[in-house]
């Protein structure tokens, strides 16, 4: 699954490959109702040919869509970027940690993303990086909320408008049209 924050990127990459391979398969098919994601037992999600049209609609339809945040992040792992949904998605996954495990946590999220010379450092403003080092001091569930939502505008508005225009993309939105 992708959304892990110790997920590895090329998990997605395999699945970008097999959604790929999945809707062009769709060609082939009688029965469009839906087709298993991929042989791997532990995932049962059913990939429906028109999801794909439904990411374009929306970027929130796109991340709530297990299947487009994995396209999306391989999409972003192309262009050296995939640190952006990391982020996100380990923002996601702090707010709801234990309250006991919070100031644990936001370090460890600092230190990658936000801190000068994290190994993947995210584009932040140095006063949105100030505050949200402040709002650590209490580390609740909100403290990367202003950071968060600095990477997903940043997402929605430069990265998300490209994913739309990818070949991968592309290529998905023709089969599921022509199926």
């Amino acid at each position: 699954m992708c959304r892990g924050l110790d997920s590895l990127p090329i998990t997605c990459l395999e699945r970008a490959k097999q959604l790929r391979a999945l809707f062009t398969g769709l060609r082939h098919k009688q029965d469009h109702s839906g087709i298993m994601g991929h042989s791997n037992k532990a995932d049962t999600q059913r990939l429906n040919r028109n999801e794909p049209l439904d990411w374009s609609q929306s970027f929130e339809n796109l991340l709530s869509s297990p299947n487009g945040l994995c396209l999306f992040r391989a999409f972003l792992h192309s262009e050296f970027s995939e640190e952006n949904i990391a982020f996100y998605l380990a923002c996601e996954d702090y707010r709801a940690t234990k309250t006991s495990q919070l100031p644990a946590k936001a370090q460890k999220i600092y230190q990658e993303f936000i801190n000068i010379e994290a190994p993947r450092e995210v584009n932040l403003d140095h006063v949105t990086k100030v505050l949200t080092r402040e709002s650590m001091k209490q580390a609740g569930p909100g403290c990367f909320d202003l950071a968060q939502s600095k990477i997903h505008g940043l997402m929605q508005k430069d990265c998300y408008p490209r994913f739309l225009k990818s070949p991968a993309y592309l290529e998905l939105v023709g089969t599921a049209k022509t199926g």
